[in-house]
């Protein structure tokens, strides 16, 4: 079972979320900023990082450029979520490093899809 990392400062957004991803099989950690992400990565290596786009602290795009610049974190996948449009913020989420873009609002089912790209052995028990 790998972990997923939920960064978003909308409570109700974490816990739809980490529900369902749990219920799958999932074991989630949940944090409400930026900086709290880093840390959490850092000390917990995650499978999966998902980070919502506005966050206090630092914004997801700077959290994601950071784990892919280092070493240690630049093989975990990063899922960028946002409610803003794709254009702009979807450009500088790839160029950041982002391996996925995820517009808000994002179904539960939507975001399993895309752990679970992440997550081949996921795929054959379901």
């Amino acid at each position: 079972m790998i972990t997923v990392l939920i960064a978003d400062d909308q409570l109700d957004t974490i816990a739809m979320h980490a529900d369902y991803l749990r219920r799958h099989g999932y074991h989630v950690v949940s944090v409400a900023d930026g900086n709290a992400a880093l840390d959490t990565v850092r000390r917990q290596r995650p499978g999966v990082v998902v980070l919502d786009h506005s966050m206090p602290g630092r914004s997801g795009i700077d959290v994601a450029r950071e784990l892919k610049s280092d070493p240690v974190t630049a093989g975990i996948p990063v899922l960028l979520m946002t409610a803003h449009a794709y254009g702009a913020v979807g450009r500088r989420a790839r160029e950041a490093g982002c391996d996925a873009f995820l517009s808000k609002p994002c179904g539960p089912r939507r975001l399993l899809e895309e752990v679970r790209r992440y997550d081949p052995p996921m795929l054959a028990g379901t």
